[in-house]
């Protein structure tokens, strides 16, 4: 019953975000008093708002320049998403390559009819396959739930938000001095952190583990440490942790919680791991 109110509840978040901008979008006509406009403007939005329901996984994919990973590219990674779906009672979602060496994952879309999962380079080059496993098991999480609706949602609009501090031209450190904390504040206000918890819960049911993605957390955390990652803060909620240094306009955007406190519980949940690992 807790799966499916949280389920019923970012639906009705990500229609909340939809409507909102229908709403904004109309307010210009309709302070001016023309209806005949107001109509236009109305419908205009209603097509953004389906695209952007129907169409938020090729959005999100596009904005970080994922393409598309063919089964023939990598036979063991889609057979590991395949069984791990099959777990979580959901249809395969597509699956995507980020090109480049920064190890991280993420997923998009609309639900499990309609999503997909993106990882890179550096990921499938650095993370062991229980690593690996645990970081997608937590994707298709999210995935199940819906996460992934209301955070590709938020993310494309926030992302846009930012960006259109770029008109500003010369005035654009100002408009972003503006815009970057409004966009912010939309994220936080339909995004929680509790949603990372109860995913990275539903991973360690699904790779029947804990440890993978515990280890996988601490891997990506100390690769963000090391080297800095480059990408609009606005996707943040995206990734599987916070691939951002927290500073300046990044430091905003923050919806992770901390990830020793993520990784805390999720040893929590194998209490005698200790004493496993000492009689290994």
């Amino acid at each position: 019953m807790g799966r499916k109110l949280l389920r019923t509840r970012n639906v009705l978040k990500s229609w909340a975000v939809f409507t909102g901008l229908c709403a904004v979008l109309g307010i210009v006509p309709l302070v001016a008093g023309n209806y005949r406009l107001l109509s236009i403007f109305l419908f205009c939005a209603l097509l953004l708002a389906s695209a952007g329901y129907f169409y938020a996984d090729r959005i999100v994919l596009g904005m970080v320049r994922a393409h598309e990973l063919q089964k023939a590219e990598a036979p063991a990674l889609h057979s590991t998403v395949e069984r791990l779906a099959s777990r979580a009672g959901i249809p395969k979602p597509k699956l995507y390559v980020l090109r480049d060496g920064f190890p991280r994952a993420l997923s998009a879309g609309r639900g499990p009819r309609g999503s997909a999962i993106a990882v890179s380079h550096g990921l499938l080059g650095a993370a062991p396959p229980a690593e690996l496993e645990g970081v997608l098991a937590h994707e298709l999480a999210h995935i199940r739930d819906r996460d992934v609706l209301i955070q590709s949602a938020v993310a494309v609009l926030a992302g846009v938000t930012v960006e259109t501090s770029r008109i500003g031209g010369f005035l654009q450190r100002g408009l972003l001095f503006v815009l970057g904390p409004l966009a912010a504040a939309f994220v936080h206000l339909f995004l929680t952190s509790k949603r990372e918890f109860l995913a990275d819960a539903a991973a360690a049911e699904l790779c029947g583990s804990p440890h993978g993605l515990a280890d996988a957390l601490i891997r990506l955390e100390q690769a963000s440490e090391l080297v800095e990652f480059q990408a609009s803060p606005a996707t943040e909620p995206l990734y599987t942790i916070n691939p951002f240094a927290e500073e300046g306009l990044a430091a905003l955007f923050v919806t992770h919680p901390p990830t020793g406190e993520r990784v805390r519980r999720l040893r929590a949940l194998d209490p005698s791991w200790r004493d496993k690992l000492r009689a290994a």
